[in-house]
Formats: structure tokens, C-alpha cells, sequence
């Protein structure tokens, strides 16, 4: 089957931001002063399992970033172009086909083999019976699910546990093989400097959560092929497949709105901090009226412009995706325009401090231009509260699309996420008996994204703040050993500056 690419504007920005991302980790490369703080990024137990686990659903929304436009048929004209269908599917939904074929009629229970809804049966003799019917995918080939069902999830569950667990082993093994070529020892010398915490590097913690998480994905792909391992909803969807396509939305809206945030944070907080003035009335001015506005109000009615725009205007979309994928763009601005002005105000007080300092006053007493003090001494100091806010607001944005989905003026209803999850589980939660597993899918999902991007956040906010400085360890005793070392009446010095 052949594919059309299809780039859609988030997609465009997504690959735009990922290009950014690695140009300036090669320019982090090739600097040392860049480099020293994210060192210390890299040294933190904490930052590196979060990343591990963040990298885990980055992987997930870029493969969810590729769309394709699958041919349904081959024209009978001359030229023999092909007729693409209407549905865009992403790289994603190609890998994960059996859980977004497999629908079933209605609600199911996890690992169930029946429906979960009793419905009237007809049995051969003619007699009607209510029954639960068998599911058409879940648990399909079992003979007798009442008997069979626990030892047959317990099975393949502990097999595709143990395929996670053996490519987790190849994983160590070739990472201490790595390991013990650069520092010039033996394979288990190496591996028994991992296991006993002793690297620069937390490998001991990053293998341990990689082997949480390749355990859990072994069991859950092992078992997704029979199971519907999180159930289904009130149309028969895979309730787990749902959960994954959330994780693109939630991670388009929480950098796209915080990019879009940054560019009014940044210059008119140091430029009401640094000029004051009239500069400074006129800023304060516009971000108080703006937060006297309601947020949810102004995005609620941005939203319905937008949504009225593409209602007229169907001719400009030629799949409902392309529709969908601009009233997330939207949204993503909408939030970035409305979320800018609490960085605004923390920039604006850290430079207000910053240009009290004797090395501003000198370099403004000796002429140097505002453009290069701004951007040679204050930006690099106010950095540390751009990319801590910037973090911690990724996870805000997360929260706030799942509730405008909840009101109905988040992302399109046709656009799987965290929001249009929960909005619809709201009236299951109602119903007798409760459908339970659909919010606790979701609530799951986000809270293991945005509780690694907060953890995450706190390695970044203590490693790249200037106004503290950790002198480097002693030879031979690493920095995260020093505390232990001093426990045993080893006295290693730390001290803690202040960098101004």
C-alpha cells in the first residue's frame, strides 16, 4: 500500500522544534560554559529518571507527528494517479493497527472476555436470554473465559514481562561495555560501578526506572494483541490506544503555547525591568489588564471564532484532520498569548534587582549599549527563571487543556486527548454499573507526564541557577559521594557563593 506524506501545522512546527533542539545542543557542545550546567543536569538522580520516563512519551508524540494519507484505489484514467483516502493517519496509529481496528460494540471492563452491559440473547432453541455476550477481540480465543482467563493474562504477561526484562539486560550490558572501553577497565569492575552508584552518571537509577518502564511496555504489548489491557469505551475504542494518541496532544499544547508564551515574556519583562519609566508603566499597564481578564472567558470566545471560522469555511480543509490540527494551533496560541504574564512579572522584578548591580552601573558608566548589557548580562541571569517557569508551565498547559476539553472549548472533539477523555468519562462515572477505567487511563497518562516534567523541572532550576555556585569535588570523590564520604569522617569542602 502506498502512503501521501502530510504535513499539518503543528507537525511543521513540532519538526521546526526539533531542529532547534538539536542545533543548539551541538552549539551546548562546542561551549564549556554551556556546558558545566547541564553537567549538572545530567548528575541528578532525580532530572535523569524523569528524563527517562519524558523520553518515553516523546518517543510516542513523534511517532504520532508523522502522518500519512493512506491510497484506497488506482484511477482508470490515462494518467493513473492514485486516490488517496480521506482519513490521515499518523506513523503510530500504523504500528499500533490491532488497537485502533479492534472495536468492539460498547463497554468493556479490562481484561474482560464479555460485554459489560447485559443484552438480550437469542440461544438455538429460540429462547431469549439476558446474558453478557462474548466480546468479538477480547479474550476471542479463549474456550472457557471463566476458567481460563487469569492463568492465560498471568502468562503472557510474565513472557512479555521477561522479553522487557532480557532487552533490558542487553541494554546494561552494552552500556557497561561502552563504559569500561572509555575508562580503559573490565566489563564487571564497570558493572559493579554501576550497581554500587559510583559514576559520574546515575546509571543505577536511569537502569532501574528503564527497567520499570521495559517491564510494563513487555507486559502491556504482549497482552494488548488478546486484551483490551484499559478496557474500552461506549463505542467499543481501545481505551489504551486513546491513552497513547493523548500523549501527541498534550505534548503539542504544553511546548507549542509555552514557545509562543516566551517571546512576550522575555522582552517585555527585561524591558520594563530595565528602562522603568514610562517603558515600565506602559508594560505593567497592558499584562494587569490582560490578567484582569478571565483566561477561561477570552479562550472560550477566541475558540468559537475559530470555530465558526472553519465551520464557513470547509473548503479550505480537505481532510477533518487539517480542520482539527488548526483549531489546536489556535488553541496552542491562545494559551501562549493569555499565559505570558506571570514570567512577565518575574522577569521584570529580577531585572529590576539585576541593574541595581555594580557591573551593570559600570558597564552603563562606561558606555556600553543597552542591547549588549541586556543581552550579555541580564538575559544569562535571568535564564534560570525562563527555563524553570518554562518547564513548570508545560505541565500547567497540560492540566489546562484537559479542563477546557472537560468545558468543550479545548481541542476538536475529533482530536483524541486527555480532556475529550475525561469529558467523556464524566458521564460514565454517573452511570450503574460505573465505568471507572477510562478516567483512570487518563488521570494515569498525565500524571506520569506531568509529574516527570516537574521533577525534571527542579534538576534544570538547580542547575542553572547563577546565584549558586558548587566548587567541584576533591579528586577521586565524585560529587554525589560526598555526602557519604563525610558521613564516615571524610570532610570533603562545598562551599556556596553568591556569583554577583
Amino acid at each position: 500500500m502506498s502512503f501521501k506524506p502530510v504535513i499539518l501545522w503543528t507537525d511543521a512546527l513540532v519538526y521546526l522544534l526539533v531542529a532547534v533542539i538539536i542545533v543548539f545542543a551541538w552549539y551546548v557542545r562546542r561551549n564549556e560554559h554551556l556546558r558545566a550546567p547541564w553537567r549538572r543536569v545530567i548528575r541528578s538522580a532525580s532530572g535523569m529518571v524523569s528524563l527517562t520516563v519524558l523520553i518515553f512519551f516523546i518517543a510516542v508524540g513523534l511517532l504520532d507527528t508523522v502522518h500519512l494519507r493512506p491510497a484506497v484505489e488506482k484511477s482508470n484514467s490515462a494518467n493513473g494517479e492514485r486516490i488517496y483516502s480521506v482519513d490521515v493517519l499518523s506513523l503510530f496509529d500504523l504500528i499500533a493497527g490491532p488497537l485502533r481496528t479492534r472495536v468492539e460494540k460498547t463497554y468493556s471492563a479490562p481484561f474482560a472476555a464479555y460485554l459489560y452491559a447485559r443484552e438480550t440473547v437469542e440461544l438455538p432453541d429460540g429462547k431469549q436470554v439476558r446474558e453478557f455476550p462474548r466480546l468479538e477481540f477480547g479474550g476471542a480465543h479463549l474456550q472457557d473465559p471463566e476458567t481460563q482467563l487469569v492463568a492465560d493474562v498471568v502468562r503472557r504477561a510474565g513472557a512479555g514481562g521477561g522479553v522487557g526484562l532480557l532487552l533490558w539486560g542487553v541494554v546494561v550490558a552494552s552500556l557497561t561495555t561502552v563504559l569500561a572501553r572509555r575508562d580503559g577497565k573490565n566489563f564487571l569492575p564497570a558493572l559493579f560501578n554501576i550497581w554500587r552508584g559510583t559514576t559520574e552518571v546515575p546509571w543505577k537509577a536511569i537502569c532501574g526506572m528503564l527497567a520499570l518502564i521495559l517491564l510494563l511496555l513487555g507486559a502491556a504489548l504482549a497482552l494488548c494483541g488478546y486484551y483490551h489491557i484499559f478496557g474500552t469505551d461506549k463505542v467499543g475504542q481501545d481505551v489504551f490506544y486513546q491513552s497513547l494518541k493523548s500523549i501527541r496532544t498534550g505534548l503539542v499544547i504544553g511546548t507549542l503555547a509555552t514557545l509562543m508564551m516566551l517571546p512576550f515574556a522575555l522582552f517585555l519583562g527585561i524591558m520594563a525591568g530595565y528602562f522603568r519609566g514610562w517603558v515600565d508603566d506602559v508594560i505593567q499597564y497592558l499584562y494587569t489588564t490582560l490578567s484582569s481578564i478571565p483566561s477561561v472567558l477570552l479562550i472560550a470566545a477566541t475558540v468559537l471564532m475559530i470555530q465558526v471560522y472553519i465551520e464557513t469555511r470547509t473548503e479550505l480543509f480537505d481532510t477533518i484532520a487539517a480542520r482539527a490540527d488548526l483549531r489546536l494551533l489556535f488553541l496552542c496560541i491562545i494559551l501562549g498569548v493569555t499565559s505570558w504574564t506571570g514570567l512577565c512579572r518575574l522577569l521584570r522584578g529580577e531585572t529590576l534587582k539585576l541593574r541595581e548591580m555594580e557591573y551593570i552601573q559600570a558597564a552603563q558608566a562606561f558606555g556600553v549599549s543597552h542591547w549588549r548589557i541586556v543581552s550579555r548580562h541580564i538575559l544569562p541571569n535571568v535564564m534560570h527563571i525562563v527555563l524553570i517557569s518554562t518547564v513548570m508551565d508545560f505541565s500547567g498547559l497540560v492540566l489546562a487543556e484537559a479542563v477546557l476539553s472537560y468545558v468543550g472549548v479545548g481541542v476538536d472533539p475529533s482530536t483524541i486527548s486527555f480532556g475529550t477523555m475525561i469529558n467523556a468519562a464524566r458521564l460514565e462515572m454517573a452511570r450503574e454499573p460505573m465505568v471507572w477505567w477510562a478516567l483512570l487511563a487518563a488521570f494515569g497518562f498525565m500524571f506520569a507526564l506531568v509529574l516527570s516534567a516537574n521533577l525534571f523541572a527542579d534538576a534544570v532550576q538547580n542547575a542553572f541557577d547563577p546565584r549558586v555556585k558548587i566548587l567541584p569535588a576533591k579528586a577521586g570523590i565524585l560529587p554525589h559521594r560526598r555526602r557519604r564520604e563525610e558521613s564516615k569522617g571524610k570532610s570533603v569542602s562545598s562551599t556556596v557563593e553568591d556569583s554577583f
